[in-house]
């Protein structure tokens, strides 16, 4: 059994079959904050260009999830869960895709297990 970093819910994964629909491939950025915001956003792959210093954490529904470096530090221990709400207000207002849907994806995050963590660090020495 494989330890994943990364995963969505059933309502994030709706909406980004329905975003691969409309744009193709996608990637995913979990930002530091500042002016790019904390949620993750979303790009078509072509449109987004990824620094070098993000680490990928994983695939969402086939598609590659980028987070910056710094904030992996904060991360690291966490499974982090990709979940979306609705949000008609923020139409046009970030680059994110989903926005012009009415949606906004939001990060989730709980602490991995003693036993989830060791088994990630010895899959992660594999790789």
């Amino acid at each position: 059994m494989s330890t994943q970093r990364v995963d969505v819910t059933p309502a994030a994964a709706e909406v980004i079959e329905k975003l691969k629909e409309l744009h193709g491939e996608l990637v995913f950025n979990q930002s530091g904050g500042c002016c790019d915001g904390t949620a993750p956003m979303c790009y078509e792959k072509g449109d987004f260009y990824v620094p070098s210093r993000n680490i990928k954490m994983g695939e969402i529904c086939g598609c590659e999830f980028f987070i910056d470096k710094d904030q992996f530090e904060y991360f690291k221990h966490s499974f982090i869960t990709i979940d979306v709400r609705e949000e008609k207000a923020a139409f046009g207002n970030s680059f994110s895709l989903e926005i012009d849907l009415g949606y906004q994806f939001i990060t989730k995050s709980r602490i991995f297990t003693d036993d989830e963590y060791r088994q990630l660090l010895e899959e992660e020495k594999l790789q």
